[in-house]
């Protein structure tokens, strides 16, 4: 089956260091069948599927939030790096000495961490030249802003095709994305990633936008808009690097639904301001965000899925390269699995 290939041998950016930074801090998210939770054990991340070793219990209930890697059926915890079992001397010793949290493989890029349950290549043949530059944003980033996490009504792939299409936006998104009046985007790409940077044209935005950035620090922001498409469930956008929207389109074990999730990453603000100094920009952003992702929806669950095929490339548009690079990605994925160096793929294909 693809998607568990696509999720099992992949690495896949879960969330920004600043989003756990209490010890007992929490998220969790899921993809298919399984749910995966990143928590803060002691102000060490660890990334585990959220399944008690002991009878199979769920550890967590919420989507985010603080509290103990407990079980709450028999008390057993997992803290400082141990599975604590209560009544210890009641179990067969020689069988509970070999149970732990079934544990991810974590790396990390910058303060962006990323997790895989067994991944085929390292993070940095996955990622290539976008490393560097993911991490220097990731230093760009203070906290998050906003969460939200609900179900696209359609398969995971029409969400990230969608996601990858800007042709849509003037048509789907008028009063709300449209309103910065973008360019065409400039695409590159990396290894099966692609990076589209578009300029903003509505003048009035475009100045109000640059008048903003006295109460931004950093130096890695790009003025205008952009978008990182990180193979093969993630993206990346961002408005003059003010905030990053950190959205995951995960397959789901329903048929033709997605589970998508989405958190707004607040900017590092200039030295000296309060920390809440900017929470109704921050707000306001969230807001339009949220909007932009339910005219998404709304648009995904129109698609017939049954003409879906990530082999039909003839009918899409020089616009829509970034479709056609997606699909060649996964046709590679089809024909070869995850053993092929990402970076590595064929120059052909981006060809027709």
């Amino acid at each position: 089956m693809m998607d568990a290939l696509l999720r099992d041998r992949y690495w896949h950016l879960l969330c920004h260091a600043s989003e756990l930074a209490k010890p007992g801090d929490f998220l969790k998210l899921r993809w298919l069948d399984k749910d995966v939770v990143v928590a803060s054990d002691q102000g060490n991340l660890v990334v585990f599927d959220n399944v008690c070793p002991h009878r199979g219990a769920k550890l967590y209930a919420a989507e985010h939030g603080n509290g103990p890697i407990t079980c709450r059926y028999h008390g057993w915890s997992y803290n400082a790096g141990e599975l604590h079992i209560p009544c210890r001397p009641k179990f067969r010793e020689d069988e509970v000495a070999l149970l732990s949290l079934t544990t991810l493989k974590i790396d990390w890029c910058g303060d962006f961490l990323f997790a895989s349950p067994d991944p085929a290549h390292t993070l940095d043949e996955q990622l290539g030249d976008l490393f560097d530059q993911l991490a220097a944003i990731s230093m760009e980033v203070h906290g998050r802003h906003a969460w939200n996490a609900y179900t696209y009504d359609c398969d995971w792939k029409i969400a990230v095709e969608n996601a990858l299409d800007s042709l849509h936006t003037p048509f789907v998104h008028k009063d709300s994305l449209n309103r910065l009046r973008l360019s065409d985007p400039v695409n590159s790409y990396v290894g099966m990633n692609s990076v589209a940077r578009f300029e903003i044209c509505d003048a009035q935005m475009l100045k109000q936008l640059k008048s903003t950035s006295r109460l931004f620090a950093g130096s890695e922001r790009f003025e205008g808009y952009m978008s990182i498409y990180l193979f093969p469930f993630t993206m990346l956008t961002s408005t003059f690097g003010y905030s990053y929207s950190l959205q995951h389109f995960f397959p789901s074990d329903v048929p033709q639904k997605a589970n998508f999730y989405s958190r707004l990453l607040r900017g590092s603000l200039r030295q000296g301001l309060p920390s809440n100094a900017l929470d109704h920009f921050f707000d306001s952003t969230a807001k339009v965000n949220e909007t932009v992702f339910e005219e998404d929806n709304s648009i995904c669950r129109e698609m017939d899925f049954s003409r879906y095929d990530i082999n039909d490339l003839g009918r899409l548009s020089v616009d829509e390269e970034k479709i056609e690079y997606f699909r060649r990605g996964l046709q590679t994925v089809a024909a070869k699995g995850a053993a092929t160096t990402p970076q590595s793929l064929p120059a052909s294909l981006r060809q027709p």
